[in-house]
């Protein structure tokens, strides 16, 4: 059966989530997450830092399709414009590799991972950690970029694409 080796990148101009899953079939097993952690300098040096640390990323693990979270707007505009810069680089660093790019919202991954789209934070990690059989919660940027992967690998379709067996579904959670 033919494996897929996904990375999905949660954007973020102070910390960048990123994590590895492979889809084989319909299972889908973890392989590595993180944080990467841009520092105080100036913008063009920290866009660096995630640029380089996510081809680091990218040579390591070798996946072949990456999933990135789309920015949302926020109240303050300059938030919004360092984030997309943020995730500028993130996507430069898959395309340098020659990948293929998939972009969701907040709303699509949430709504994959955990069946409501306006689910806490704490909600997807729970359900990251479920889905994928994690000894401990990871944390909220990994957890992010873990469900963005996850919401990759199902093509975006919500929990009707999860083997749920031995689960009840109750207000968009597992039970």
């Amino acid at each position: 059966m033919n494996s897929i080796r996904i990375l999905g990148i949660d954007p973020g101009l102070r910390i960048t989530g990123f994590g590895v899953i492979e889809k084989t079939g319909n299972r889908i097993q973890y392989l590595t997450s993180g944080c990467i952690k841009s520092g105080e300098g100036e913008l063009p040096e920290r866009l660096k830092v995630i640029l380089l640390s996510l081809r680091e990323v990218i040579q390591n693990n070798q996946p072949q399709q990456v999933a990135v979270e789309k920015v949302f707007v926020n109240v303050n505009p300059q938030s919004t414009l360092l984030l997309g810069q943020a995730r500028g680089a993130a996507i430069c660093a898959a395309v340098l590799e020659a990948l293929p790019v998939a972009e969701y919202t907040a709303l699509q991954v949430k709504q994959a991972v955990v069946g409501n789209g306006h689910a806490a934070k704490e909600q997807v990690q729970e359900m990251v950690k479920r889905l994928l059989n994690l000894p401990g919660v990871p944390s909220p940027d990994a957890a992010d970029a873990l469900a963005c992967a996850i919401c990759h690998a199902h093509g975006g379709q919500g929990l009707g694409g999860f083997a749920t067996a031995g689960y009840r579904v109750k207000n968009g959670r597992l039970v």
